[in-house]
């Protein structure tokens, strides 16, 4: 039998059949003394196991939050990520409220045989490294804190914390920080791989406002790290992905920022895409620091294709006219809607009311410079089909984010003009084969343009190798891993092997 099947197989069987489905685990051993079943697992090297039921219990006892298995309530709920495409069954959900829960996962997961990991904090990983077949899924959904100290102009914030609350709570007292672009993105995953936001620009990456890091490492054991403390672990932990263990606190320098700002979109008919990506490639390098500016081109599945730039300006609203007139050049705009916002609100327009909804496959690529060519690669052959939506996105850099050197955080691309992303769509259920069969075989014609990939957006399927990715990065962080995580515990990531 195939191991995925014999793990989804075995494993809905026994543990639906020995554990009453209205009640956890966790409160089930509380109150009576029977164990549950054995069950079916993976190591990370792919290897079945079985995990003992007396040490589930036992793993239970030592935990305030939930341990979940397949049949409790709260379990379907917890092992899905916000990409359906991703449909998995982990062995075990367990759910710390704290640090404590956080070590006693870490520490079952290592005392058996290294048992596969993933870690979710707000399942957004459109590479699906956030959940797992067979393994345990380390959900920190109910490990949420965000604190601010307006004095020293600083916030706390715990590792499974959303971005919105982190805004929120910053612009409570005029300060911010660069918390990516969807509110309910997990602070964990952006983080650790780079964090993109509409401020990076103007105040840099989300790793180059990380004052220090809390992490329980692979061995069980927390630190404090900083630039002057586990200093080469705060260095790998920016931009190193999750490769060295659970970030339990983010402590990040905020900045003065007035709350209005202007944001939006401006939306050109398809045949102005050319025009659009051409002004985009010239104004990149042009355009002040307290800009952000990201073009998409979209072929939504049986509706009109569309372009347009999504802007974020942070500066004077009395120059915002000035600073925003190239944009408006391109030609006659379909929808306009640049406007004073709320800055709050701007970081909540991505936000999906069902992200569920439709199953995705993405690609990404940094890009140094956006040529002709590259113009012609990405409008030809676009079109997704009725089947499917298609776009093309870019999050620009420069900026701060390019001021800082390449070997100064394990972020290896400060020299990108940006970040082009290339994602399909398509209704839940469907066959993805042919959806990312097409996907990829588009972004052959793109990827020849680009320079290394974000490691937040690569698939599991493939791609460049990790260590060319990291560029001249790679030597220093398998030192680290291998010092932090000898035994690749923590592999569901842009996977850095423990150096010899």
């Amino acid at each position: 039998m195939k191991r995925r099947m014999f793990v989804r197989s075995t494993l809905a069987a026994t543990a639906a059949v020995a554990v009453p489905r209205s009640r956890s685990f966790a409160s089930l051993f509380q109150e009576a003394p029977q164990e549950p079943p054995d069950v079916p697992a993976i190591t990370g090297a792919g290897d079945e196991i079985v995990l003992p039921g007396k040490d589930i219990a036992e793993l239970a006892a030592r935990m305030e939050g939930p341990v979940l298995l397949a049949g409790d309530d709260g379990y379907e709920v917890s092992r899905l990520i916000l990409n359906p495409s991703f449909d998995k069954y982990p062995a075990l959900v367990v759910r710390p409220t704290g640090v404590a829960d956080i070590r006693a996962a870490v520490d079952f997961a290592r005392e058996h045989d290294n048992l596969l990991v993933a870690v979710k904090c707000g399942g957004h990983s459109a590479s699906g490294k956030s959940t797992c077949d067979g393994g345990m899924q380390i959900d920190l959904s109910l490990f949420r804190d965000v604190r601010i100290d307006p004095n020293a102009r600083t916030a706390w914030v715990s590792g499974g914390s959303l971005l919105g609350p982190v805004d929120r709570e910053a612009m409570a007292f005029g300060l911010v920080t660069t918390m990516g672009t969807v509110s309910h993105t997990g602070a964990g995953g952006l983080v650790t791989g780079g964090g993109f936001g509409r401020l990076g620009r103007r105040f840099g990456l989300s790793i180059d406002n990380l004052k220090s890091v809390d992490i329980v490492t692979a061995d069980g054991e927390w630190h404090h790290a900083n630039a002057r403390e586990n200093e080469d672990l705060f260095w790998a932990v920016r931009g190193g992905g999750g490769n060295f263990g659970i970030v339990t606190s983010f402590e990040f320098q905020l900045h003065p920022m007035q709350r209005q700002v202007v944001g939006g979109a401006m939306v050109f008919p398809i045949e102005s895409a050319r025009d659009l990506l051409t002004m985009y490639s010239e104004y990149s390098h042009e355009s002040p620091d307290e800009l952000a500016m990201g073009f998409f081109v979209s072929y939504p599945g049986g509706r009109d294709p569309a372009c347009g730039v999504a802007v974020c300006y942070s500066g004077p609203e009395s120059e915002a006219e000035k600073v925003l007139a190239p944009i408006a050049k391109v030609g006659t705009p379909v929808f306009d809607g640049f406007k004073a916002m709320d800055y709050v609100a701007l970081q909540k327009s991505g936000d999906t009311d069902d992200p569920r909804a439709r199953a995705s496959y993405l690609k990404s690529g940094f890009v140094s410079e956006m040529s002709g060519a590259m113009i012609d690669d990405i409008l030809q052959g676009l079109e997704g089909g009725p089947g499917r939506d298609a776009a093309v996105f870019f999050q620009q850099s420069g900026g701060a984010i390019n001021r800082v050197s390449n070997d100064a955080t394990a972020f290896a691309y400060r020299d990108a003009m940006g970040n082009l992303l290339r994602a399909v769509d398509w209704a839940h259920g469907v066959d993805p084969s042919e959806h990312i069969a097409w996907e990829r075989e588009y972004w052959r014609s793109l990827e020849s343009h680009t320079n290394g990939w974000y490691v937040n957006d690569q698939p599991l399927d493939g791609g460049m190798a990790v260590n060319a990715n990291f560029r001249g990065n790679y030597e220093r962080l398998a030192a680290v891993k291998k010092q932090y995580d000898p035994d690749n515990l923590f592999r569901l990531n842009a996977n850095i092997t423990p150096s010899a």
